[in-house]
This record gives structure tokens, sequence and C-alpha cells, in this order.
């Protein structure tokens, strides 16, 4: 290899660690400004009152006040949120994930007349505004009798959800034929193949939605809103809501509520991100 071959590869290599260089910064450097209004809000969160507004502004308290986390969890109610935010999404995320698996196993793999057009129709549904179906709606739940109580925001989703019907059926569609037809040569029921064969290696698609529907029962704040009167009921977005009323000017109090909102979703992805980021790589490749 001539000398000239050398010095062309090793300046390819200075180039392309440059390059990496350079990309890994320009990361690393977006990450901690997006991180900036989250590392402001801890810290407000653990300064005494009157302290926000001190000019210029300090990043670190000259004393933490953990009481502030303490006051928000006991006199705030915001344990009694974090509970009924759990007893109101846990269930439709969990049983919700299930028949929505069922049906994109069945909108995948299995051949049944209109197959097509049922899954067209469910595809039209995402396209519906919520705004569009919020008063119907409303109408039916206050006609069953269910206002002021939890049923209209756990028994719909525990029918599942369009978005993650389609989302699995588009991971179940990269799994080969050839697997089904094996089961069923041993005696499999599409039950069965779907329990033992497609369940499992759906898991990061399946790890994915049930992340997302976590989240978007967790954050959801119209949907209470809408229905639960009662204070004890209060999810925990209604009840940051109502520090607003309580704590107009205690920012340190709304921070610390805020901060102890954002543990169970950090918890959460940090535990499952590999799942997660797995499950949206890999759906979509056909179908």
């Amino acid at each position: 290899m001539s000398t000239t071959s050398i010095s062309w590869n090793k300046n390819m290599k200075n180039i392309q660690l440059i390059k990496k260089i350079s990309a890994y910064a320009f990361l690393i450097i977006g990450g901690l400004i997006m991180a900036v209004p989250f590392f402001w809000m801890l810290s407000t969160s653990l300064k005494p009152e009157g302290a926000v507004f001190e000019m210029p502004p300090k990043w670190l308290p000259e004393k933490f006040v953990w009481e502030n986390y303490w006051i928000v969890l006991t006199e705030a109610n915001l344990l009694r949120g974090f509970i009924n935010t759990f007893l109101v999404i846990i269930p439709p995320t969990i049983v919700g994930l299930f028949t929505s698996s069922l049906a994109a196993f069945a909108f995948a793999k299995l051949k049944f007349p209109g197959r097509d057009k049922l899954f067209f129709l469910l595809l039209a549904t995402i396209m519906l505004p919520g705004v569009v179906t919020m008063v119907p709606t409303f109408i039916i739940f206050r006609d069953l009798g269910w206002l002021d109580t939890w049923k209209p925001l756990i028994i719909p989703g525990m029918f599942g959800a369009a978005m993650t019907v389609f989302f699995l059926r588009q991971f179940f569609m990269t799994i080969p034929d050839e697997l089904i037809e094996a089961a069923k040569i041993d005696g499999l029921s599409y039950f069965g193949i779907f329990l033992r064969i497609m369940f499992p290696l759906a898991k990061p698609a399946i790890v994915t939605q049930g992340i997302l529907g976590f989240l978007a029962g967790y954050n959801d704040f119209m949907g209470p809103l809408i229905y639960i009167n009662t204070p004890e009921k209060f999810t925990l977005q209604l009840v940051l809501a109502s520090f607003n009323g309580y704590y107009t000017s205690e920012w340190t109090l709304i921070m610390a509520g805020s901060v102890l909102a954002l543990i169970p979703t950090i918890l959460l992805f940090f535990f499952a991100q590999k799942q997660f980021i797995e499950g949206i790589t890999m759906t979509g490749v056909k179908g």
C-alpha cells in the first residue's frame, strides 16, 4: 500500500472521528438546553418562600427546604391524586392493551370477509377530533349515570384504542406467516398462536404501546375535568390544577408538586427505554 493511500485512509478516519465528536457535542448541548426548565423547576421547589424572585437568580438555594414536598404530599392531597390516577389508568392500560393486541392480530394475520373495510373504518375513527365526540359521549355517560365516577375514564379504554390496534398490526405483519402455519400443523388454535407465539414476539411493540397508553392516561386533564366533580376523586392532573387556587403565589409548592408528578414517568421510561426504542424502530417495516 502506498504512502498516499495510508495518508488518505488516516485522514478519512480523522474526519469521521471529528464528525462523531461534533454530533455528540451537539446532542449533549441540545439535551442540556432542553433540561434547563426541569433543573430550574427542581431548584425552585427546594427554595424557601420569597427566594424565587431573587436577583440575580440562584440555581442552588442557600438552604434546601425539603418541607415543601411534605406539605404538597399531605396538605395538598397530592398523594391521594397519585392513588386515584393509578386506579384510573392501570385497568384500561392492561386490559385495553390485551384487547387491542387481539384485534391487531386478527387484522394482520387472519383472513375474513370485510377485513380491509373494517380496518379502514377503524383508521377513520383516528381522524375524528376528540372535540367532535365530546358532547355525544358526555350525554351517553350522563344517561348511564356515570357522571362523577371513574367509569367513563376506565371502561371505554378497556376495549382498546384504534391507534394501538394500528401500531400493533404493523408490527404483527413483520412476523413471518410460516410461524403461524407451523403452529397450526402442531395443533394450536388461533388464540393459542396469539398467546404462545405472537404475543411474546411482539413484546417490544406491546411495551411501547403500554408506555404511551400509560402516559396518555397519566397526563389526561380534560377527561377527569369533565366527568369528576368530587375533590376526593380528583386525579393527579386535577390536583395539580387546583394548586393555582390553593397556592396562587407560592411557586415553591407548585414546583414541588410538578417535580413529584414527573417522577413516575421518568422511572417508567428509565426502566423500559430499551423495549420502547426497539418497539418504535421495528414497527412499520412493511404493511
